[in-house]
Protein backbone atom coordinates (compact mmCIF):
# COMPACT_ATOMS: atom_id res chain seq x y z
CA UNK A 1 0.00 0.00 0.00
CA UNK A 2 1.25 3.45 -0.86
CA UNK A 3 0.24 6.88 0.39
CA UNK A 4 1.26 10.38 -0.76
CA UNK A 5 0.16 13.90 0.18
CA UNK A 6 -0.03 16.32 -2.74
CA UNK A 7 -0.93 20.04 -2.61
CA UNK A 8 -4.05 20.66 -4.71
CA UNK A 9 -4.61 24.20 -6.00
CA UNK A 10 -8.08 25.26 -7.10
CA UNK A 11 -8.33 28.26 -9.39
CA UNK A 12 -11.32 30.31 -10.54
CA UNK A 13 -10.99 29.96 -14.31
CA UNK A 14 -7.28 30.75 -14.62
CA UNK A 15 -5.70 27.34 -13.91
CA UNK A 16 -4.23 27.17 -17.43
CA UNK A 17 -2.46 30.49 -16.84
CA UNK A 18 -1.27 29.33 -13.40
CA UNK A 19 0.06 26.06 -14.83
CA UNK A 20 2.04 27.94 -17.49
CA UNK A 21 3.37 30.31 -14.82
CA UNK A 22 4.50 27.49 -12.50
CA UNK A 23 6.07 25.57 -15.39
CA UNK A 24 8.38 28.54 -15.95
CA UNK A 25 8.78 29.77 -12.37
CA UNK A 26 9.41 26.33 -10.84
CA UNK A 27 10.87 24.55 -13.89
CA UNK A 28 7.89 22.18 -13.66
CA UNK A 29 6.82 19.56 -16.17
CA UNK A 30 3.21 18.82 -17.16
CA UNK A 31 2.31 15.22 -16.38
CA UNK A 32 -1.42 15.44 -17.11
CA UNK A 33 -3.93 18.08 -18.20
CA UNK A 34 -7.63 17.51 -18.89
CA UNK A 35 -10.31 20.13 -19.46
CA UNK A 36 -13.91 19.73 -18.33
CA UNK A 37 -14.76 19.34 -22.03
CA UNK A 38 -12.40 16.36 -22.36
CA UNK A 39 -14.00 14.50 -19.46
CA UNK A 40 -16.62 11.80 -20.13
CA UNK A 41 -20.09 13.29 -20.61
CA UNK A 42 -22.73 12.72 -17.94
CA UNK A 43 -26.18 13.02 -19.56
CA UNK A 44 -27.69 13.97 -16.19
CA UNK A 45 -25.22 16.84 -15.78
CA UNK A 46 -24.32 18.40 -19.14
CA UNK A 47 -21.29 20.70 -19.21
CA UNK A 48 -22.07 24.20 -20.51
CA UNK A 49 -19.99 25.31 -23.51
CA UNK A 50 -18.36 28.17 -21.55
CA UNK A 51 -16.98 25.66 -19.01
CA UNK A 52 -15.50 23.10 -21.40
CA UNK A 53 -12.16 24.94 -21.73
CA UNK A 54 -11.59 25.18 -17.98
CA UNK A 55 -9.12 22.77 -16.39
CA UNK A 56 -10.85 19.78 -14.80
CA UNK A 57 -7.60 18.29 -13.53
CA UNK A 58 -3.89 18.77 -14.09
CA UNK A 59 -0.70 17.49 -12.50
CA UNK A 60 2.73 19.13 -12.63
CA UNK A 61 5.98 17.54 -11.52
CA UNK A 62 8.16 19.94 -9.56
CA UNK A 63 11.48 18.33 -8.71
CA UNK A 64 10.63 15.17 -6.79
CA UNK A 65 7.07 16.18 -5.92
CA UNK A 66 3.80 17.02 -7.64
CA UNK A 67 1.27 19.85 -7.66
CA UNK A 68 -2.32 19.28 -8.75
CA UNK A 69 -4.66 21.90 -10.20
CA UNK A 70 -8.22 22.41 -11.30
CA UNK A 71 -10.59 25.25 -12.02
CA UNK A 72 -13.83 25.65 -10.14
CA UNK A 73 -17.03 24.86 -11.93
CA UNK A 74 -18.85 28.18 -12.43
CA UNK A 75 -21.17 28.80 -9.52
CA UNK A 76 -19.01 26.77 -7.13
CA UNK A 77 -17.77 28.71 -4.13
CA UNK A 78 -14.29 30.18 -4.47
CA UNK A 79 -12.36 32.27 -2.00
CA UNK A 80 -8.90 33.55 -2.88
CA UNK A 81 -6.46 32.43 -0.21
CA UNK A 82 -8.38 29.24 0.58
CA UNK A 83 -7.82 27.49 -2.71
CA UNK A 84 -5.19 25.00 -1.56
CA UNK A 85 -6.24 21.60 -0.27
CA UNK A 86 -4.27 18.43 0.39
CA UNK A 87 -4.81 15.47 -1.90
CA UNK A 88 -4.08 12.18 -0.16
CA UNK A 89 -3.33 9.59 -2.80
CA UNK A 90 -3.46 5.88 -2.02
CA UNK A 91 -3.69 2.65 -4.00
CA UNK A 92 -6.05 1.01 -1.51
CA UNK A 93 -9.83 1.56 -1.41
CA UNK A 94 -9.84 0.22 2.14
CA UNK A 95 -7.22 2.78 3.23
CA UNK A 96 -9.18 5.55 1.48
CA UNK A 97 -12.35 4.54 3.34
CA UNK A 98 -10.51 4.46 6.68
CA UNK A 99 -8.91 7.91 6.21
CA UNK A 100 -12.13 9.46 4.92
CA UNK A 101 -14.13 8.12 7.87
CA UNK A 102 -11.57 9.45 10.34
CA UNK A 103 -11.29 12.90 8.72
CA UNK A 104 -15.05 13.43 8.57
CA UNK A 105 -15.45 13.06 12.35
CA UNK A 106 -16.45 16.55 13.47
CA UNK A 107 -15.88 17.85 9.94
CA UNK A 108 -17.96 18.38 6.83
CA UNK A 109 -18.16 16.17 3.74
CA UNK A 110 -17.93 18.11 0.47
CA UNK A 111 -18.27 15.04 -1.75
CA UNK A 112 -18.92 11.57 -0.33
CA UNK A 113 -16.27 8.95 -1.02
CA UNK A 114 -17.45 7.21 -4.18
CA UNK A 115 -16.38 5.61 -7.44
CA UNK A 116 -15.83 8.13 -10.26
CA UNK A 117 -14.64 7.88 -13.85
CA UNK A 118 -11.09 8.65 -12.64
CA UNK A 119 -10.92 6.78 -9.32
CA UNK A 120 -12.40 3.71 -7.62
CA UNK A 121 -12.81 5.82 -4.44
CA UNK A 122 -12.69 9.64 -4.47
CA UNK A 123 -14.20 12.24 -2.17
CA UNK A 124 -13.40 15.40 -0.28
CA UNK A 125 -13.88 16.42 3.29
CA UNK A 126 -13.04 19.43 5.43
CA UNK A 127 -11.87 18.26 8.83
CA UNK A 128 -12.80 19.77 12.19
CA UNK A 129 -9.81 22.12 11.92
CA UNK A 130 -10.97 23.59 8.59
CA UNK A 131 -8.37 21.75 6.46
CA UNK A 132 -9.78 20.32 3.23
CA UNK A 133 -8.57 16.92 2.10
CA UNK A 134 -9.24 15.17 -1.19
CA UNK A 135 -8.99 11.40 -0.93
CA UNK A 136 -7.92 9.94 -4.28
CA UNK A 137 -7.53 6.22 -4.86
CA UNK A 138 -5.41 5.24 -7.86
CA UNK A 139 -7.04 2.78 -10.21
CA UNK A 140 -5.34 -0.59 -10.15
CA UNK A 141 -4.10 -1.85 -13.51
Amino acid sequence: MSKRLIPYITMDGNAKEAIEFYEKALDAQQLFVQTFGEMPENPDFPIPAEVKGRIGHATLKVGETELMFSDTFPGSPFSSGNQVSICITTDSVEQAEKMFAALQQGGQVGMPLQETHFSPAYGNVTDKFGVTFQIFTEARS
